[in-house]
């Protein structure tokens, strides 16, 4: 039966690719938007779980979302949270979403505040000299042909100077004064967030009533890092699942529909081998066995190749553009080979069961 299986397949080889393909599309379709979609987010959670800070704040009309919400707060309420007990740092901090070639994080910060709270790592280079330095990371670095300390940048349509490159993972990946960053965006002496190092976690509490309690600072939203992290979950983001689940929707039905269609004109085209086959005392459950076993071996052909165009996508993706977050991990992987599996065996399964019900006589006098 496996001999017959495959000759079948090998018999018609372009329509064999075909669904091949398309399958391997789907299982392209299911990872990629997965692995972009999810690596972008978690991608946020490693890098503002590197800033070191054990608590954030601010005010209560800023969002969680970070880097979409305005700079509202003077930054002078630094001056009064350092004042509280158990502060030992705290940065104000002006993030700016930026939609040019990339869509990124650009970090206003006040470089002796936010350093305190985790010192960076440099690798090159070292801090802001003056207004027009920008201290960018490694990811960042190595961009197009790459970039080096001294090199001139472009961040929010100004020309910085790279005065550092340092390892990545400290919330952005462009760092700029934040001086500088309230002239650009018209926030002068503001800040959106403050990021808050303690002398013990355990005085979260504590801190988080203090603040509350300070006039004017009755509104601000406070939370420890674990809570923000925990609120950058996809649940919290509008659309998040409902794009994902539309695109791998899309993909399901598109393998589907091939599988389907190259399976249903197989078994029209071989009614009288099904007759053959039947009045040599084939079973229904032999014939709808043939058609799965041929739908599943173009599955699995097509989820192979899928995974490996994948990994490739994402090789490729990294040498364009190594800032990318291109999550692409097991469980995805699984997800992927179980729905492409399934969508091509249910497509298979109303052809298989067509074949089985053809009468043997019938179809032997089939022309």
């Amino acid at each position: 039966m496996n001999k017959l299986v495959i000759g079948n397949l090998v018999h018609r080889p372009l329509r064999s690719l075909i669904s091949v393909f398309a399958v391997a599309i789907e299982v392209i379709m299911i990872l990629s938007i997965a692995a972009i979609m999810f690596g972008m987010l978690n991608g946020q959670k490693v890098r503002t779980s590197g800033i070191g800070a054990d608590m954030v704040t601010h005010p209560g009309t800023a969002s969680n979302l970070i880097g979409v919400s305005g700079a509202a707060a003077s930054i002078k309420v630094a001056d009064v949270l350092r004042a509280l007990p158990h502060v030992t740092v705290a940065a104000p901090v002006n993030i700016k979403l930026s939609s040019g070639a990339t869509l990124e994080n650009i970090y206003g910060i006040d470089f002796k505040s936010y350093d305190a709270l985790r010192p960076f790592t440099f690798i090159a280079g070292g801090p802001f000299q003056g207004p027009d330095d920008a201290v960018i990371d490694d990811y960042e670095a190595a961009r197009g042909k790459g970039r080096k300390v001294g090199d001139p940048i472009e961040i929010l349509n100004h020309t910085f100077h790279i005065s550092g490159i340092v390892e990545h993972g400290k919330g952005g990946r462009k760092f700029i004064p934040l001086d500088t960053m309230g002239q650009l965006i018209g926030t002068e002496g503001k800040a959106s967030y403050f990021y808050l190092k303690l002398d013990d976690i355990k005085n979260s509490d504590a801190v988080r009533a203090e603040i509350k309690a300070t006039p004017g600072m009755e509104q601000y939203d406070v939370q420890t890092m674990e809570e923000l992290l925990s609120s950058l979950a996809p649940d919290k983001y509008p659309g998040f699942n409902v794009g994902l689940r539309t695109v791998i929707g899309i993909a399901i039905i598109i393998g589907f529909l091939v599988i389907f269609q190259s399976m249903y004109t197989a078994v029209m085209e071989r009614t009288r081998e099904i007759g053959i086959l039947k009045s040599l005392g084939a079973s229904r459950a032999t014939i709808v066995g043939i058609v799965l076993r041929e739908s599943s071996l173009l599955a699995i052909c097509g989820i192979a190749l899928g995974i490996a165009a994948t990994f490739g996508i994402r090789a490729g993706l990294h040498a364009k553009f190594p800032t990318m977050d291109f999550e692409l991990t097991g469980h995805w992987i699984v997800i992927a080979t179980l729905l492409a599996l399934a969508g091509a065996l249910f497509g298979a399964l109303y052809p298989a069961l067509k074949a089985a019900a053809k009468d043997p006589i019938e179809a032997l006098a089939y022309e």
